[in-house]
């Protein structure tokens, strides 16, 4: 199996942050978005993983490079056409099956149960309360056989989330390809879900499969919201700081320098953060970024930023300056 990762975004809901780095790359519970997803399908063994990049790219290429020991590749995507036109990229790379993820999100699933699924296509999908802003599926007799965007009526409450698992994606360039024909587009953009839908209409078994957890990183307030869930699950570590005080859970990177402070509950300080005489709680502190004298809650504070006297509830890009 390939794994293909789109991350040619510009991730607008989650600037500032995304100005200078690719979504995929901003930190949640201590480590890169992107990272969180590549520790729960690594263990798959893929043959290879594919980026669809753009915007930022090459942060993604450097950073793949150093911290991935399987091959990879990467592909461009030059101009922001939707879904579809991204994975029609990756024609060539591909022969067989593979599992395609939209990486603004995180996840728990089980995925050894597709070595041996019978479908051309696994759609995974979490049940939600409201799906009036999600897509979702319609199942009938096992079989996903409609997928909505965003229906005005709870036709469903199944959401798709933005993992598919194609067995031979030779289908599903086949489908794209007659999407685009058709020019089945919504503002310009190709959605998977009209390729996938085409494939429907022609007889493919499309089924879903359940994830446990599912939890958005697509803006601010969703990204703290991650964080907090990472934390709680694990995501935590301990260290003993004279002088300061960690309430757990938090991640605090080993280099890290905290003086004369309170860090926690539900925070995230990264390599090389310096924090002195501040509080620092629910909040987002990337490697780097230098926090004194100040109460910090509910935050995001970019690479390299440097913030003093702020209280509450701030967004602040790399290489910022704050002071009050």
């Amino acid at each position: 199996m390939d794994i293909i990762l789109p991350v040619a975004g510009f991730g607008t809901r989650l600037r500032p942050q995304t100005w200078t780095k690719p979504k995929p790359l901003v930190s949640v519970a201590g480590k890169p978005m992107l990272e969180h997803v590549l520790d729960r399908i690594l263990p798959l063994q893929p043959e290879k993983v594919i980026f669809i990049t753009g915007f930022l790219g090459n942060q993604i290429e450097e950073w793949a490079n150093k911290h991935l020991d399987i091959p990879v590749a990467f592909v461009e995507q030059p101009e922001m056409r939707g879904q579809t036109d991204a994975i029609l990229r990756t024609r060539g790379l591909v022969d067989g099956d593979a599992l395609i993820l939209f990486p603004d999100m995180l996840f728990e699933a089980d995925f050894s149960r597709l070595r041996d699924v019978d479908a051309d296509v696994v759609m995974f999908t979490k049940e939600v309360e409201d799906p009036s802003a999600l897509g979702i599926a319609v199942v009938e007799e096992g079989r996903i056989v409609r997928l909505v965007e965003k229906p005005r009526e709870p036709i469903s409450n199944l959401a798709v989330i933005g993992i598919y698992y194609i067995r031979s994606m030779s289908d599903l360039y086949a489908a794209i390809e007659e999407q685009m024909r058709r020019g089945l587009s919504l503002k310009n953009e190709y959605f998977i879900a009209d390729a996938i839908q085409l494939m429907i209409d022609g007889g493919a078994k499309v089924i879903s499969m359940p994830v446990a957890e599912w939890e958005d990183c697509g803006n601010a307030a969703t990204l703290l919201s991650t964080n907090r869930f990472l934390l709680n699950r694990g995501g935590a570590n301990s260290r003993t700081l004279e002088g300061s005080v960690i309430v757990q859970p938090s991640f605090v990177a080993a280099d890290a320098d905290i003086e004369n402070s309170v860090v926690g509950p539900f925070a995230s300080v990264g390599p090389g953060a310096v924090v002195r005489g501040s509080i620092v709680r629910d909040s987002i502190v990337e490697e780097r970024a230098a926090i004194s004298d100040a109460l910090v809650d509910g935050s995001i504070v970019g690479r390299r930023a440097q913030v003093s006297g702020l209280a509450r509830h701030a967004n602040i890009g790399d290489d910022a300056v704050v002071a009050s």
